[in-house]
């Protein structure tokens, strides 16, 4: 048998001991209010249908990274589509979120520039920033107050800024104050880049993100859109300007150096983004987000403020957050416990994901039962 270090084995049984340890599942409880398929394009076969449309030869493989031998028409023309739909002047496909966020934030920030990014960023963004030369703090969690102060005291000592936010917190389900931070950014030439990955599909007309619905898409420099939440598919894009697509090519580094995708991925956004132009599942999972908010108010159950489809009631300590979950799973209820490490200790959770899907009798038991 391979030696396996004695320090990884301790690791392991401290989050044991912690009740850290995370595992790999395959058997869930069949009410879904935990997965990020908030319209169902997933789990309702929404996606699989609309691809029959497409009819298309598909390749197995892609052959190569898009700079040797993945590139296609395919992709020249959905980047076009996304650039359009999300109203920016171009579009870079990246095989996941986390690899764009990760390609975006290590290669354009240079050393002497100065990165500020709100506390609850996710780990996509952080790992972004810890690869790239410049300067990082953080500022608390969506106080603009925090950033300005900040500014206030290293604005004179870098070359360029760059303020990094989701405009869905993934783990609070909370809102950025897009408009206000937008507004500050372009006052001092600070480039905002926000993360979409929680908003698209959700907010704005035909589901175009947050960004769009409070009319702030030209304030940023770019926009990271995700594939795998409420379009139910998988890849991400970057939405910015000609320079900014023609830099990350050439400088990204998870862009550069990994095999492009499949040209079935590439249709299934490209069927996603046009079940997003005719569906009905946006209004349906906006009106279920205003009914468990009517309801948590007269109940008095002490969620985060939300109009997200992510929802999260604190629960201090690990244990508590376990036992909760799988109580509701017995009951045939996917609700997930998040627990420290992944939030900060005593600020463990429950976070309900909101579909369009979920009836409204699922809705008002679900929070009879946790209110039991």
């Amino acid at each position: 048998m391979v030696f396996f270090p004695k320090s990884l084995q301790h690791k392991i049984e401290q989050v044991k001991e912690k009740h850290q340890f995370r595992s790999l599942k395959t058997n869930y409880p069949s009410i879904d209010f935990s997965s990020n398929d908030y319209l169902g394009f997933s789990s309702q076969g929404y996606l699989s249908e609309e691809l029959k449309t497409l009819e298309p030869s598909i390749k197995t493989g892609s052959t190569g990274s898009r700079l040797i031998s993945g590139n296609s028409f395919l992709f020249n023309e959905i980047e076009n589509e996304i650039a359009q739909f999300h109203h920016g002047d171009s579009a870079l496909i990246y095989n996941s979120g986390y690899d764009a966020n990760l390609g975006l934030l290590s290669s354009v920030p240079q050393k002497g520039d100065l990165i500020l990014s709100d506390e609850l960023i996710h780990a996509s963004l952080i790992d972004g920033i810890r690869l790239s030369f410049a300067t990082h703090y953080k500022f608390k969690h969506n106080d603009i107050n925090s950033l300005k102060e900040l500014i206030t005291r290293h604005q004179s000592t870098f070359k360029e800024i760059y303020v990094v936010v989701e405009s869905v917190y993934s783990m609070d389900g909370d809102c950025s104050p897009l408009v206000d931070l937008a507004n500050f950014c372009k006052g001092i030439n600070a480039h905002l880049i926000v993360d979409e990955a929680h908003a698209i599909g959700v907010f704005g007309k035909n589901g175009k993100g947050l960004c769009y619905e409070l009319n702030i898409e030209q304030l940023c420099f770019a926009r990271i859109y995700t594939y795998g939440k409420a379009m139910g598919c998988h890849g991400a894009s970057i939405v910015g300007s000609e320079e900014l697509k023609h830099y990350l090519i050439n400088f990204s580094r998870s862009f550069i150096y990994t095999t492009a995708m499949p040209e079935h991925t590439l249709l299934s956004i490209k069927a996603a983004y046009q079940l997003l132009k005719k569906t009905i599942e946006v209004e349906k999972l906006r009106s279920h987000i205003t009914f468990f908010n009517t309801l948590t108010t007269k109940s008095h159950q002490n969620f985060i403020a939300s109009t997200s489809a992510i929802h999260c009631l604190i629960l201090k300590g690990n244990n508590d957050v376990q036992f909760l979950e799988e109580k509701l799973g017995k009951r045939n209820f996917f609700v997930k416990s998040i627990k420290s490490p992944t939030v900060k200790q005593g600020e463990e959770r429950m976070r309900l994901c909101l579909h369009s899907f979920n009836t409204k009798d699922e809705i008002d038991v679900l929070l009879s039962l946790i209110h039991e």
